[in-house]
């Protein structure tokens, strides 16, 4: 997958899931500009936290 798709994928399924930002970045041990970074396309999670993200 490609950063663009990342992003929006997050996005999606964090807004699918009635959760803020702040609400998933508690949940993911990071801070809501993290997410904010991963959705917008800046950065992409370190991949050790992608079997975590899939579970919330």
């Amino acid at each position: 997958m490609n950063q663009v798709r990342i992003g929006k994928f997050i996005s999606e399924l964090r807004k699918e899931n009635n959760m803020t930002q702040e609400q998933l970045a508690e949940k993911m041990g990071v801070t809501d500009k993290s997410i904010s970074h991963w959705e917008n396309r800046k950065t992409m999670p370190d991949l050790t936290m992608l079997p975590t993200l899939a579970n919330e």
